[in-house]
């Protein structure tokens, strides 16, 4: 006899769970509930954790996010969502939350209980992106705007506090731009491919026509021209030949007209088994033609055609602010600040000298004795001397440092823990407040895994029957701590996301790697850094268990051979507490952040000289002979 469970939440969860099943339509299911961010993966949904205390906030927020899950599962046909969507990312945001708020107002009308849950789900949202207290119209995204916009209007229920804020501060915009299309919402709300064209239209009203790409609606048309074309042409081709093929003969026998018919059907599938091999033998497809099967899907990594995923349905790619609401940032970038305290000093003395060293390649240079360009005044003197001496002219150099973005790729796994994490942490900050005061992009990315050894994506497998040699088989949680384009004073806190307990988990160095090199290789800078802070060898029980033992390492040395040999990034390495210069040719070891203050300064400077031999005489490398 099985034993009761002893959590008084238990028995919630699983009502819960049910009820989510029923209203989503789908009894094959799974809901669990986790401290992981909520959402659904092919037939997992994850929930947010419920305590034994049952708080009434959390129960709200655990309905109110079912429900929601639940109607976008039952409402909403991701073939049409994904046939209309925008191709612009601006354009595709707007469409994305009116699409939500869509499936979220059909619930309202059919299953008015669902409505109140629901808002305690946004408002629960809101209140953790500080929207109750925001000012200013540009300091939120329009695209959550016209999410709630949408919802108020086809339910006419009031928000909650912080998105009606939000709602409100974009308000006059959307009715001025696109009112008129926003106006056909309630016709077009339970018909997702007519409110997909609403979506299209208010987006182009809105001023992102230029992201919406092709009409897809357009092809139709054409498509079934040609059909409508094709039809007459073939009922054309049966009236010429009537006569020949004998079908209205009246003396022929029902026997004999259906062995007629197999006949020429046999015929016809000899004749085109003969054409398909001729084919095959003796002709090719004209160059540019479309293959006759679609092409194979991409191999999961570029630097290796044979580095394998299991399954890669379970990986995220997460900013920060999504993994713990603003309080709690707050908390731990108060935490982290203490463990700078003490270092103030030596952090400040190795910003000020990264910063001249930076600033020094930014100064202007000359080239001197040239025919022509500006006049050297300082070289009139010869002149005045020897009126024969011709004038001397000098032309500026470029910036060797001009134009430039620099990423930050930070190890989160669990051996970071403790004193190593602090440092990156720390390491990071310092860059980053550095390079942005000589007007040079940041981007602070980290990398973990979202389980110990082995996520779903190893669930999956067990359960498969045990591949041999299955690949990578954790799930990976990929973090966005501060995108390049932020500035740096709403980021700061995000950082203090390392200090919190769980995350640091396992780490996948060439994956994340290849991830950041790739969102590199799309920024529209000249130059591009990237720098990574890590500890060592890449490290995944699972992987390397049922895999060759340098199954991670070998792809690592891969993605940084593919890099190099590229030369579209320049890659660096600053190494905490372990020498990493056997993966990376350009890297500093720190082991304590007071290092930072001493020689280490000159060194971790040095990194972004792009002259090797200025490079060189800074870190101690000799020149092979």
């Amino acid at each position: 006899m099985a034993k009761n469970s002893d959590n008084p939440a238990d028995p919630f969860k699983k009502a819960l769970a049910e009820a989510t099943k029923v209203m989503a339509h789908d009894s094959e299911l799974t809901v669990s509930y986790t401290v992981d961010p909520s959402g659904v993966s092919g037939d997992a949904m994850r929930l947010p954790q419920i305590s034994r205390r049952m708080g009434v906030d959390e129960v709200l927020l655990a309905r109110g996010t079912a429900d929601a899950l639940a109607l976008h599962r039952r409402y909403h046909d991701a073939g049409t969502h994904a046939r209309y969507a925008p191709q612009g990312d601006m354009a595709r945001e707007i469409y994305e939350a009116m699409e939500v708020a869509r499936c979220e107002a059909m619930g309202a009308r059919d299953m008015p209980g669902t409505a109140g849950n629901i808002d305690a789900k946004i408002g629960h949202e809101a209140a953790r992106k500080g929207y109750a207290e925001v000012t200013d119209a540009s300091d939120v995204p329009l695209s959550a705007a016209a999410g709630y916009y949408v919802r108020h209007l086809a339910t006419g229920r009031d928000l909650p506090e912080g998105a009606r804020n939000v709602m409100e501060l974009w308000r006059g915009h959307l009715d001025s731009q696109a009112g008129g299309a926003l106006g056909d919402i309630d016709a077009a709300l339970a018909d997702q491919t007519e409110f997909a064209r609403l979506a299209r239209r208010v987006i182009t009203d809105l001023g992102y026509g230029d992201q919406i790409g092709d009409d897809p609606d357009e092809f139709d048309d054409d498509a079934q021209d040609d059909a409508e074309e094709g039809a007459e042409d073939e009922q054309d081709t049966d009236s010429t030949g009537d006569d020949e093929s004998g079908e209205d003969d009246p003396d022929a026998s029902p026997e004999q007209s259906q062995d007629q018919t197999d006949e020429a059907q046999q015929a016809q599938v000899s004749a085109d088994e003969m054409a398909d091999q001729e084919m095959g033998e003796e002709t090719e497809l004209p160059e540019g033609d479309a293959p006759m099967e679609p092409p194979p899907a991409p191999a999961p990594s570029e630097a290796d055609p044979n580095y394998t995923v299991y399954n890669s349905t379970f990986d995220e790619e997460i900013r920060a602010e999504d993994l713990a609401d603003p309080v709690e940032l707050e908390r731990l970038r108060a935490y982290l600040d203490q463990q700078l305290d003490p270092l103030k000093g030596a952090v400040s003395r190795l910003a000020n000298k990264l910063q001249r060293r930076l600033q020094a390649q930014q100064n202007r240079s000359w080239e001197f004795d040239r025919e022509e360009g500006i006049l050297d005044a300082g070289r009139l003197a010869r002149v005045v001397a020897n009126p024969t001496t011709p004038l001397s002219f000098k032309v500026e150099k470029d910036m060797e440092f001009r134009d430039t973005v620099v990423t930050l790729l930070l190890d989160n796994s669990g051996s970071m823990r403790g004193r190593p994490i602090s440092i990156a942490a720390i390491c990071a900050d310092v860059l980053a407040r550095t390079l942005e005061r000589c007007s040079v992009k940041v981007e602070i990315l980290g990398f973990t895994t979202r389980a110990w050894k082995g996520g779903l994506a190893r669930e999956a497998w067990l359960n498969a029957g045990r591949e041999q040699q299955p690949g990578r088989l954790n799930d990976l949680r990929h973090i966005i701590y501060k995108g390049a384009d932020a500035p740096w004073r709403r980021t700061r806190e995000n950082l203090g996301l390392m200090m919190k307990e769980g995350l640091l988990k396992e780490n996948i160095d060439g994956e994340a790697l290849e991830w950041a090199h790739r969102r590199l290789q799309g920024r529209p800078e000249a130059r591009k850094i990237l720098m990574v802070i890590s500890d060592g060898a890449p490290v995944d029980d699972s992987t390397l268990s049922v895999n060759p033992a340098n199954f991670l390492e070998k792809h690592l040395r891969d993605v940084i051979a593919m890099v190099e040999r590229k030369k579209a990034v320049e890659l660096l390495a600053i190494g905490i507490g372990h020498d990493v210069t056997r993966y990376y040719d350009r890297a500093v070891t720190i082991t304590d952040v007071e290092q930072l203050a001493g020689a280490m300064t000159e060194q971790l400077a040095s990194l972004f000289d792009s002259d090797p031999r200025a490079r060189a005489r800074v870190m101690g490398i000799r020149r092979a002979s």
